[in-house]
Formats: structure tokens, sequence, C-alpha cells
């Protein structure tokens, strides 16, 4: 990892930066939070998911010594992506250069901000996101039921995004500028623990570039994790089958062609076939013993030639996309 040099720290805080934190019940952290918030962030929105406990109690009483605390408060939960959609909101209606989001429970190094400010206010990336696995040790860091979620879910927001060079996609890390601020609908955002996955589709929609940044795993600082690995992997991979869908018809079909689609299109039809012919083969088998050979080299060539197919596909998402790297 390389320090963020005098210079990009400079342009830094002349940028006017914004640190959206949304929070819910993390009255023993927030306040701390607020007190290590590094001195060229201007603006400190927390946002209060309709939290349970003296959150919103704490910040208000923080705001007398730290004015540039703003506290939004809902009405009703929203979860961790309309919390940052809120905050989001905010920064783009207050002319903001750059929104951070950082949590509420601590589990952020304000050490890291610099090198994810950096390539947005200096680079004019549109996104940066924090990479855990990048950090140096950090994948020994990071418990190993998260670290395989994370993984999985990392491959499949890759293809859903076409974002092929990120990883670590479930880090909330992340900086985003002006240009961005101001593209996405923040109302459509999803709300929930798959918003930093949903993001990324939008962002490739809206043709964003991206850059992953290291950052250092925390964990044991007091936080308390709301995510059930088990349970967001599915709710997670349903939303991006159905944002990838979206992606393929705007970006290859309504705002320009590309024969990736094709590729797609072909190996799913084939995927489709191969199974009917698998099942035939089976059914066949169970019943007379055997399998005729025709149906096994006829399941043999469209489960192969789908595989291509798909993989031609994604072959063509990451070429088509190279110029999003930031």
């Amino acid at each position: 990892m390389h320090d963020v040099s005098a210079e990009d720290m400079e342009k830094i805080r002349q940028a006017i930066v914004v640190a959206v934190v949304p929070a819910h019940n993390e009255e023993r952290n927030i306040v701390h939070v607020i007190e290590t918030m590094p001195d060229y962030v201007d603006h400190i929105v927390i946002v209060d998911d309709k939290s349970g406990d003296a959150t919103a109690e704490r910040v208000r009483a923080a705001q007398a010594d730290h004015p540039r605390v703003v506290l939004i408060q809902h009405a009703e939960n929203q979860g961790v992506g309309g919390a940052i959609a809120s905050g989001y909101e905010w920064a783009r209606d207050n002319n903001a250069d750059v929104a951070v989001v950082m949590a509420g429970d601590g589990q952020m190094d304000p050490a890291d901000l610099p090198r994810l400010l950096a390539p947005v206010v200096v680079d004019d990336v549109d996104y940066a996101k924090g990479n855990r696995f990048l950090f140096p040790g950090g994948v020994a860091l990071i418990p190993k039921v998260r670290f395989f979620g994370n993984a999985c879910l990392s491959f499949l927001t890759k293809v859903g995004s076409g974002y092929w060079h990120v990883s670590d996609t479930q880090c909330g890390y992340t900086a985003i500028g002006r240009n961005a601020l101001k593209a996405i609908d923040w109302q459509k955002m999803y709300r929930r623990y798959g918003q930093p996955n949903d993001l990324l589709v939008s962002l490739n929609i809206n043709n964003m570039s991206v850059r992953d940044v290291p950052v250092k795993p925390l964990y044991q600082v007091g936080e308390v994790s709301g995510i059930k690995i088990r349970r967001v992997i599915f709710t997670i991979s349903s939303l991006l089958l159905r944002r990838f869908r979206e992606r393929m018809f705007l970006k290859y079909i309504v705002m320009d062609f590309h024969p990736l689609v094709l590729f797609y299109m072909i190996g799913l039809l084939l995927a489709a076939v191969s199974a009917v012919l698998f099942g035939r083969i089976i059914w066949l088998w169970a019943d007379e013993g055997s399998a005729p050979a025709l149906s096994a080299i006829a399941f043999m060539f469209a489960s192969t030639t789908s595989l291509q197919s798909f993989f031609f596909g994604m072959w063509m998402d990451m070429e088509a996309n190279k110029s999003l790297r930031g």
C-alpha cells in the first residue's frame, strides 16, 4: 500500500467531504465515531434508522461540541441501504464533492479514509470501495464464515455488475463522487444488506469508474452484526440475478447492442436443453437399465456448448467494461 502524498492530502482538504454514518442501535459506539472523524471531513451526516436505544440522544448531545454533525432520523426502519440513501441524498443536495460511508459501530478505520478519498478527489474516479482482501494479512483477520460468504457473493457480483476487477463486494467502506451522486436514483436503491451489490450494478449501467482500495479489517470493536450469512447469500443472489437481467437489457440492448447478450441467451437455452436431456437419461436408466447413446451425446454437446457460450459472454463483458477500471 502507498500512503497519500502531501499534495493529494491538500486537495482532499479543499474538497467538500461528507461522511455518511448509518446508525441503528449504536449508542455504545456512535460518539466514538464522531470524535475520531478526521478534521478534513466537512459534514458528519448520521442517519438514525429508527433506533430503539439512545443513539439519537447521544448524537444530539454531541452536536454541542461538534457542529459538523447533522442528524437525520427515519420515522420507519429502512435498513442500512435506506440509511445510506438518505445520507447520499443529503450530500447530493448540499453540493458535496465526495461522500464516504463510515459505519456507526466503529468498524471502519479512519486512518484508511485518505486512501479512499484520493481516487475520487484526485484521480476523478467515480466510486472507490474498500477491499479487505487486498490489505496485507487482511484475509486472516476476517472470520472464516464471513470470508467464505463474501467470496461467493463477490464472484456473483462480478457477473451481475460487470465490474470483474473488484472483490470483497460486501465491504461498506466506500467513497462516491459528485457525478455518481447525481446520476443514481437513490429512492430506487436496495434498502437492506445487498445495497453495495445493487449500487455496483447501477454504477455500471451509468458507466461509472470503480477502484478497489486496500482497507484494514476491524472486528471486536463492539459491533453487533445483523448479517445472517446463510440467509443473505440467497437474498443477495436473487437480487443480483434480477439486476443482471436489467443490466443486460438496458446496457446491451436499449442503450447499445452487444453480441454478448446472444451468447448469454444461447447458453441459457442450451442449459435448459441439457437439463431436459439429463432428466431423460436418468429416467430411462432407472426404467430400462440403460440410456440411448444418442441422448448422452446430445447432453454432452448441449452442456459443453452452454458452458462455452456463458464463458464467451463473460469474456465479452470483461472487455466491454475495461474502461470502467478506476
